[in-house]
């Protein structure tokens, strides 16, 4: 990929506690969310977490393409609300919450 291409995109992190007791509590003890955004739109154009199975990962990874920033927080949580139910869901959620932040923070650092 050219760096003009890289140029129109922004990664944000996000990072939660794990609860105890689950499969990637025992490997990390934090969640961390990663946002490939369109930096012109602020859509979702890829995410990864460090969910223990491929299979949960993958999962997120769908739910969260082509949601875009510029919509706020609601629509986000709420599919994952509705459509993730595992023991990291409050994680998945306050990660989201925290690569938000930095989603608003590079805005109003542009004055956009």
């Amino acid at each position: 990929m050219g760096e003009e291409m890289l140029k129109k995109k922004v990664m944000l992190a996000g990072h939660a506690k794990l609860p105890q007791g689950m499969a990637a509590s025992d490997i990390y003890q934090t969640l961390t969310v990663t946002l490939e955004v369109d930096f012109k739109y602020w859509v979702i154009l890829d995410a990864s977490c460090t969910l223990a199975t491929g299979h949960a990962q993958n999962f997120l990874s769908q739910l969260l393409k082509g949601y875009s920033l510029l919509d706020g927080l609601d629509p986000i949580l709420s599919t994952i609300e509705n459509h993730y139910y595992g023991k990291a869901q409050s994680a998945l959620v306050a990660a989201i919450k925290d690569a938000y932040k930095h989603y608003t923070q590079i805005k109003s650092n542009l004055n956009i």
